[in-house]
This record gives structure tokens, C-alpha cells and sequence, in this order.
């Protein structure tokens, strides 16, 4: 059984390019600062005429709910079952995405392991799942990013009805749920912007990678 295999190196490539998706799109979940930057950047206590603290206090107790599991609140911002059924939607999307992240950093281990006692992915087309992985996902996403940045109300809408079918609870009346007030469309655009940067950056890194791995193999002269 041990050599190298082709199979191999599709499993490692769809491995690492579900790892890196979904890593990326954890970034902006997991970094709070991320968030907290935008209520001085855009003035918003300025423009909503809550204080900073409440509106940190109003994303965390969100953010809490739809990572932890913990009782949903908006801190001192009004909200209503139909804005908390939404965040509830959020949150299982949220799950998935950290469920993906871990089952494909198991998976990564297991083809390590794999090819510690000797079955390796074997090139494609000279180059290896690092090459692939990071090739593939790359130009899927400049496609993607480029309609939306063309268009980015219109993508944040088509997001929404693809991830969200048949519902409308995501249209937040600003008088119920208040804490629309404080999340403007600018901040989704500037989170959709830092997921594509590590995307593309970690991407960047796995082309090197190959190439580098290929160099010091004395493949490429």
C-alpha cells in the first residue's frame, strides 16, 4: 500500500481547501476587536446615540448566543423574536463552519499520518495538493469577489437567499431590533473583505509552499 497515489493527493487537496474556506470565515467570528474598531471608525455612538460600551456590550451578548449557546440579549437594545429566530439561523450556520474547521484539521492529521508510514499523494500535472488546493480556491474566489465587489448590495441579498431560503427575518426593522442600528452593511462588506485576504494570503502561502518543496526535491532546476 505504501507509495504514492493520486487519489491521495485529491483527498489532500479537498481537505485543505475545506480547511482553509472555513478557517477564513472563522476569522472575523472569532475577532471581536475586528468589530469593536468599526464603532469608532464609523461613529457610531455618534449616529445611533448609544455609548460605546453598550454597543460592545449589545455584539458580544449576540455573539455569545450564536458561538456559545448562551441566552440571547442585545444588551440595553431592543429586540424581537422574529431578529432572534435570524441570529438562531446565524448560529447554526456558525456551528457548521467550526464543525468544518475541525473535521478537516482531523482529516489534515490523518494524511500526515498517512503519509508518515509511506502513502503520499503523488503530483498532478507536476504539482502537489499544496499547489492545487491553493490554486483551485484562489480562483474560485477572485470570481467571486469580483462580482461582489461590482455589485455588493445586490451579492448581500443573493448571500442572504441562498443561506437563508424562504426567509425574511433578516430584514430588520431598525425600530425591533435595534442592534441593526450598529452592524451597517460597510461592516458584512469590510468582514467579506478580511475573510478573501486570509483566503487569498494562506492560498499565496500553499502555491509557495509547493514550489519551494519542489525546489529543494531538486525538481525544478
Amino acid at each position: 500500500m505504501a507509495g504514492e497515489r493520486k487519489w491521495i493527493s485529491v483527498v489532500w487537496t479537498i481537505v485543505l481547501m475545506l480547511l482553509v474556506l472555513s478557517a477564513s470565515i472563522a476569522v472575523p467570528l472569532l475577532c471581536r476587536p475586528f468589530f469593536y474598531v468599526h464603532i469608532t471608525d464609523l461613529d457610531l455612538p455618534e449616529r445611533t446615540g448609544y455609548t460605546e460600551e453598550e454597543i460592545r456590550e449589545a455584539f458580544d451578548e449576540m455573539m455569545d448566543f450564536c458561538i456559545y449557546g448562551e441566552p440571547f440579549g442585545t444588551g440595553v437594545m431592543k429586540w424581537s423574536e422574529e431578529g432572534m429566530a435570524h441570529f438562531d439561523d446565524c448560529a447554526k450556520l456558525f456551528r457548521l463552519d467550526f464543525a468544518v474547521v475541525a473535521v478537516s484539521a482531523i482529516g489534515l492529521v490523518l494524511c500526515i499520518f498517512l503519509g508518515s508510514r509511506g502513502l503520499r499523494p503523488a503530483p498532478i500535472a507536476g504539482h502537489g495538493p499544496l499547489f492545487w488546493s491553493g490554486s483551485l480556491l484562489s480562483m474560485g474566489f477572485v470570481v467571486i469577489a469580483g462580482l461582489a465587489a461590482i455589485n455588493f448590495d445586490k451579492a448581500f441579498v443573493i448571500f442572504h437567499q441562498l443561506f437563508f431560503p424562504g426567509k425574511d427575518n433578516w430584514l430588520f426593522d431598525p425600530r425591533t431590533d435595534e442592534i441593526i442600528n450598529v452592524l451597517p452593511q460597510v461592516f458584512f462588506r469590510n468582514c467579506a473583505i478580511l475573510i478573501v485576504g486570509v483566503l487569498f494570503v494562506t492560498c499565496a502561502v500553499l502555491v509557495w509552499a509547493d514550489i519551494w518543496l519542489k525546489k529543494l526535491n531538486g525538481t525544478v532546476k
